[in-house]
């Protein structure tokens, strides 16, 4: 099996490549442009494996994506490389569109340029994997799961762009008969995960005994996925998820901001003991615009279709992840000493 992963370097990319170099054997292609987010060491453990190769390139390069897609002849294409950070996206949508929409545009077109010189079996069984977000939703009120015949209502410029992204793809199957299949997840955490995102912000800041800056009131919710759960089921719906379908991916593991933070702050109080307990650094601060109440995936189609079940609830999934970054500050030290744990992508007279 020979797979090319766009966005290879990111989080949740990174976590894909591992797990099909480490344990599928597959023959992997990772494609990333090592924007600010991607981090050539979450593939440091695959870097000198004889069924790995990597290739810096920018997804809206036709010519590059074209002799990349020939060259390595896959018979799957997961795209994951994005723009990613809602705060990032209220003042640089710039980037957003280009390669969330332009992007995914240009890696469609040359897929769809290499899928129809394909023939026979291989023309038949080659997919295309477009990775999303249940952002493009919107916000859901205090009852109710999004589903994939859910109505889009994105309500940032990044969830904006992924939804036209999906749409995209969902056009270039319909249209062209590309063989699409399109997943939206939730919120996911784990290891390798870039630090200006709540879950590792909190991690590292809690450990320095810094402040730890909760949005509003803490009373958002998010439903969070451990990132090994989602590679898991990315790669199961990319060998049989039909193709026009969406497949919605989640952990059912709804928690608001701020018991995310204090469960956090509990984890390291019992590994890393200290004088007083880690949840007196929290501070509210100025909440983001447009900020969505809540997010909650119903992922029935998923299990009931596919087979799919997440192996870690969120208890589990944020112990590893915090023992994770307690014993590997060789990964994210450069980050960090790169990005402080600023706030980003919000006018920077709003106190921090």
């Amino acid at each position: 099996m020979r797979v090319i992963v766009t966005g290879g370097a990111g989080f949740i990319g990174s976590a894909l490549v591992r797990y099909l170099v480490l344990e599928k054997g597959y023959e992997v292609l990772t494609i990333d442009a090592l924007t600010y987010a991607g981090c050539e060491a979450s593939l440091k453990v695959v870097d000198n494996k004889p069924n790995h190769r990597f290739l810096k390139s920018n997804i809206c390069d036709r010519a590059a994506m074209e002799a990349a897609i020939a060259d390595f002849a896959p018979d799957r294409i997961m795209h994951l490389a994005a723009e990613s950070h809602v705060d990032r996206s209220i003042t640089g949508a710039a980037d957003f569109i280009q390669t969330n929409m332009v992007g995914t545009f240009t890696l469609l077109e040359a897929a769809r340029g290499y899928w129809n010189g394909l023939e026979g079996k291989a023309k038949e069984d080659f997919r295309f994997l477009h990775v999303s977000t249940d952002e493009v939703y919107g916000s859901l009120g205090e009852d109710g799961l999004f589903k994939e015949t859910t109505p889009y209502d994105p309500s940032s410029p990044y969830s904006a762009s992924k939804a036209a992204s999906d749409h995209l793809a969902k056009a270039w199957q319909r249209t062209y008969g590309l063989p699409v299949v399109v997943s939206n997840c939730s919120n996911n955490y784990g290891p390798y995960h870039f630090p200006e995102k709540l879950i590792p912000l909190t991690i590292l800041n809690a450990l320095a005994r810094r402040p730890l800056p909760v949005y509003g009131t803490g009373e958002n919710v998010r439903d969070w996925l451990y990132v090994d759960d989602h590679a898991h089921a990315l790669d199961l719906i990319v060998e049989r998820g039909r193709p026009g379908e969406t497949y919605n991916v989640g952990g059912r593991n709804e928690r608001r901001n701020i018991d995310v933070v204090r469960r956090i702050c509990g984890v390291l109080d019992q590994l890393v003991p200290s004088e007083t307990p880690r949840e007196g650094l929290i501070e509210f601060v100025t909440d983001r615009p447009g900020h969505d109440a809540r997010y909650a995936i119903d992922a029935t189609k998923l299990e009931t279709e596919l087979g799919w079940k997440a192996q870690e609830n969120f208890d589990s999934g944020i112990e590893k992840t915090v023992r994770w970054y307690l014993d590997n500050e060789w990964w994210w030290r450069p980050l960090r000493d790169r990005y402080d744990g600023q706030r980003l992508g919000l006018d920077a007279k709003v106190p921090a």
